[in-house]
This record gives C-alpha cells, sequence and structure tokens, in this order.
C-alpha cells in the first residue's frame, strides 16, 4: 500500500470515529465460532460469542472475578445446598419472562448435545438436583460440598425453555430430565431460530466463514448498549487482518502478529494487551499401542515417563518466547499463571537440557529415538503452527524425527477428537480462572458421569490425581481447597502428565475513538469495546 493511500486510510478511520458514527462497531476476528449454540462446543471463540446473547446467572469481568447477572445473589445454604435469587424483569429477546425454569432447561440440555467436540458437562455434573421454589429462587443440590458452583455456573449460558416449545414443568434428573420435549439442534441456532437469550445483544445475520452481525437489545435489562450494530469478520489470516484494520474497514482486531505491533502503532493505531490464563501445551498419546504418527518402533514411546521428560527438555521454551513470540509470553511450568487460584508460585517451566534428554531417551530404550507427527492448527493460538515447527526442531535434534501436521483449526480440532494424534499442540483458557479447570478438563480420567476428561485426548489417566481432584472439588475452605490443587498440579507435572509451554500474551489493536480493557480469559467482546471519553 503507497503511504499516500495509508494515510487517507487512517484519516478515513479516524473520520468514522466521531459520534454520528459510533452505532455501529466491526471487529476482525482471528478465529471463527465452530456454531453460535452456547453449549455445543467449550472453546474460546464460541464462549467469548455466546456471552453477546446468552447470559450466565454469574458474569466474569475482565480479570475474571464474579459479578452478578442473571441471579442477583447466591449463598450456600449447606454444604451441598445453594440458594440463587434471580433477577426479576428480565425477558428474552422474543419477549418471553426469564424465570428459573430456563436455568433448568439449560442445564437438562447440555449433556444431550449432540456430537459436541468439548461439553460443558465439565462444569454441570456437580449438579444432583434443582429445585424451582419460585420463579424468580432456584435451589441447587450438589452430591458433594462443592465450592466452585457459583464459578462454574459462569461458564455457561441459559436459552429459553419457553423460546424451544416447553409449556409445562420440568422434571430435574442428572440421569435425564423430563419435560423438555425435543431440545433445539445446533443448526437452529446458526439460522437465528433458536438464538434467543437476554444478552446486551439479539442475533440478526450469521453467514459462516464471512461474518456474524448483532444488534442492540432495547429492551435489555441493564445499561444499553454502546453500539446499535456490531458485526464481527473472520480474517484468521495474519496480513489480510493487520490490512483490514489500516484500512478502517474494521474497527478493532484481536491477536495482531507481534512482529506487527510496532508498525501498528506508528500508524496512529492502539495497542491493549495484558498476560492470559491460556497456556499453550503439548499433549501425548497415552494410551494406544502401537499409536498412530509413531514410526520406529511397535512400542508407544509416550508410556514411558522418561519419554515424556526427555521431550519436555529438549524443548527450549525462551527460545520460542523471544524468537518465535518476540518476548510477548511467559514459559509455563504448570497449567496457570502464577498468582491464579491454585497455581504454585514455585513452579519453573522443564529446563532445557537437550544432553540429559537424549540420555533419557537411551534409558528408556530409544537410543535412535523414533519418528513422530505433531498435529497442530495453523489458525487458532498466536504462532501456533511455527511453534510446533520449532518444536519438531528441538526433538529431530535429539533423535525423535519430527514432522508437524499443520491445518485450520475446524479440521484440527475434528481429527484430534478421533485420536489421531500421538502428540498435538493445543491451548487451553481457564473458564473458571482457577486450576481445577484444566486438570479436569485436560488430564483427569476421561469419565462422563464426573465430566473429568472432556479434553483430555491424550487418555493420561491417573488414579491418585483423580483422587486429589475429588478432594479439592469437595472441599469448602478456599485455603485447604487450593493447597490440594497446588499439590495435584505438582503431582502431574512431575509425571509429565502434559507439558505446558507457554502462556499467551494477548495483544487487541484499535482505532482512535474506542477502548479495550485486556482480559485474562482472552475473550474479544463488542460488550468491552467503549467509545473513548
Amino acid at each position: 500500500m503507497r503511504k499516500s493511500t495509508l494515510l487517507c486510510a487512517v484519516s478515513l478511520a479516524a473520520a468514522l470515529a466521531s459520534p454520528a458514527a459510533a452505532q455501529e462497531l466491526t471487529i476482525g476476528l482471528s478465529a471463527e465460532p465452530s456454531a453460535l449454540d452456547p453449549h455445543y462446543h467449550n472453546l474460546g471463540p464460541n464462549n467469548a460469542m455466546r456471552r453477546h446473547l446468552f447470559e450466565s446467572l454469574i458474569l466474569q469481568d475482565e480479570k475474571q472475578r464474579l459479578h452478578p447477572g442473571l441471579a442477583t445473589s447466591w449463598k450456600p445454604l449447606d454444604d451441598t445446598t445453594w440458594e440463587f435469587k434471580l433477577r426479576e424483569g428480565v425477558k428474552f429477546h422474543d419477549g418471553s419472562p426469564f424465570t428459573a425454569k430456563d436455568v433448568v432447561y439449560s442445564v437438562c440440555r447440555i449433556p444431550n448435545v449432540e456430537n459436541s467436540p468439548s461439553s460443558f458437562t465439565v462444569y454441570t455434573k456437580g449438579i444432583a438436583d434443582m429445585e424451582i421454589k419460585d420463579p424468580h429462587t432456584l435451589i441447587i443440590k450438589t452430591g458433594t460440598p462443592f465450592p466452585l458452583l457459583p464459578v462454574e455456573v459462569s461458564a455457561w449460558g441459559v436459552i429459553s425453555a419457553t423460546a424451544n416449545g416447553v409449556t409445562g414443568d420440568i422434571g430435574f434428573s442428572p440421569e435425564g430430565c423430563t419435560g423438555t420435549g425435543d431440545y433445539p439442534k445446533t443448526e437452529a441456532f446458526n439460522t437465528g431460530a433458536a438464538a434467543i437469550g437476554t444478552g446486551l445483544y439479539k442475533f440478526k445475520e450469521y453467514t459462516r466463514g464471512e461474518k456474524i452481525v448483532f444488534e442492540r437489545n432495547g429492551d435489555y435489562w441493564g445499561d444499553k448498549a454502546d453500539w446499535a450494530t456490531v458485526t464481527f469478520r473472520p480474517i484468521t489470516s495474519d496480513g489480510p487482518r493487520v490490512a483490514a484494520l489500516l484500512a478502517g474497514d474494521v474497527d478493532m482486531i484481536d491477536k495482531p502478529p507481534l512482529q506487527d505491533l510496532e508498525r501498528i502503532k506508528a500508524e496512529g493505531f492502539q495497542i491493549a494487551q495484558g498476560l492470559s490464563n491460556r497456556v499453550i501445551y503439548l499433549h501425548m498419546d497415552q494410551k494406544e499401542e502401537p499409536s498412530p504418527g509413531i514410526t520406529g518402533t511397535d512400542k508407544n514411546p509416550f508410556l514411558d515417563v522418561r519419554v515424556r521428560k526427555a521431550v519436555s527438555m529438549a524443548i527450549n521454551r525462551e527460545a520460542i518466547v523471544d524468537r518465535i513470540m518476540g518476548g510477548i509470553a511467559v514459559p509455563a511450568g504448570e497449567l496457570l499463571p502464577p498468582g491464579m487460584f491454585g497455581s504454585s508460585p514455585d513452579a519453573e517451566a522443564t529446563p532445557y537440557d537437550p544432553d540429559q534428554a537424549k540420555q533419557l531417551l537411551a534409558e528408556a530404550g530409544y537410543p535412535d529415538g523414533f519418528g513422530l507427527t505433531i498435529g497442530s492448527p495453523n489458525d487458532r493460538y498466536i504462532n501456533d503452527a511455527q511453534i510446533a515447527q520449532a518444536v519438531a526442531q528441538m526433538l529431530t535434534r535429539i533423535g525423535i524425527t519430527t514432522q508437524v501436521d499443520a491445518v485450520t483449526a475446524s479440521t484440527f480440532f475434528k481429527r484430534r477428537n478421533q485420536y489421531e494424534f500421538s502428540m498435538y499442540l493445543a491451548g487451553w483458557g481457564s473458564a473458571t480462572g482457577e486450576m481445577s479447570s484444566p486438570l479436569r478438563a485436560l488430564i483427569a480420567t476421561p469419565d462422563k458421569a464426573k465430566g473429568y476428561g472432556g479434553t483430555n485426548r491424550g487418555r493420561y489417566s491417573s488414579p491418585a490425581l483423580d483422587s486429589m481432584i475429588d478432594e479439592a472439588l469437595a472441599t469448602v475452605d478456599d485455603d485447604k481447597r487450593e493447597a490440594v490443587l497446588q499439590e495435584a498440579s505438582k503431582l502431574a507435572m512431575s509425571d509429565f502428565a502434559i507439558l505446558p509451554l507457554h502462556f499467551e500474551v494477548t495483544p487487541w489493536a484499535f482505532r482512535k475513538g474506542i477502548t479495550y480493557a485486556p482480559r485474562t480469559d482472552q475473550y474479544t467482546l463488542a460488550l468491552g469495546v467503549k467509545p473513548a471519553s
């Protein structure tokens, strides 16, 4: 782009920031949600998008602190009984009133979503019973003491029972509810037919791969939305996403390429960035033998902790942070950043020691190494494919001849869920902001009844770790619960159950005239974009 043309584009973007144009907001997204169904896929882009349409009983701010949402208050009546007072006067987008029945209906639907790649049952399995005391008082019972209930109800959205044809009473049971009728299909949310929530915005249009358009909910129970219309444009390639910002085609983008941050600022745009709770990690298949993607041996090397440790020691995390992430990341020694609930203040990343790694491989019976293919998305996390390539080069240096199979996120997750990879790179952001989230989802033994291991595609299993997670989730005292979570994390890291690489520091870029507060959950929310005062 010629300099004169660029300056004109920047001037146009500045002009669009005037109050007359402040009714519309356009955001360029690095990743598109896989659906608008709030219960379909426990994935960052989906979780962020659903917050515009579907609210939770309890809301999280940019630091994941809890605030009243559809519930105005909540309190434990005893160790296994919670009372939620629901907000009165709230209406769904179709005008029907919000009541406790909608909450029960939502919890009933979550385990019945067809073909869910990563289920929200991890956040509802603790619920043993639900009682509607009156339309705006809900009693939730848990099978055991469950102090994380308020945090967990903030992780899923409420849909309307009435809008989905439920007219009578609902009987709740963890084994299967009654009176719910046929649950809406995921596609009904994508077309807008079922996209009826209580959120600040209402569904207007969704064209997959092109745009998602919301409009202001004029009947919202709280402060009205700053924008009459919000358009999300998925622009998964970095270059075109930056070009769209510089040309004024979008007002804001997430995850601008780290190497472009200085150029973006030099052209008059603003950058906001902050440490996220998202850990980039490597999962290893610890179930199948032989395992797909491993060559040169009939065994599965990852069943041996010495091999898992060798792989970890072969990875120079500092080099990845410095050379690939431009210093805008933090090496990870466990699955949650320092300072968050359940993280250990003394956790350190595995030291880089390729010589020791080679020795461990030889001790495990692989003096000549073996062949390996790493699966990775190439458009989901910051520099994901480049990180996978760097890891492959580092492993190759210790004798594990490694290739990378990098594909688009939608294809990657489908193949990952079919266990096609012996090792894969992915990321996890804690929706609850505390350690039980990654422990339960990523490395607890898969157990559908308990909601454990929903994203444990490495199929790691440790009865001792599972027992510690059970204990933590039944410990009401915060200090004691945190201590148990810290010990559970140390156990998992010492067994190299999963290999954390680094925590992302997330940037956003936007035109002058608006502001955005960085979020630890990395969510890009129109709800948080404000006209500059």
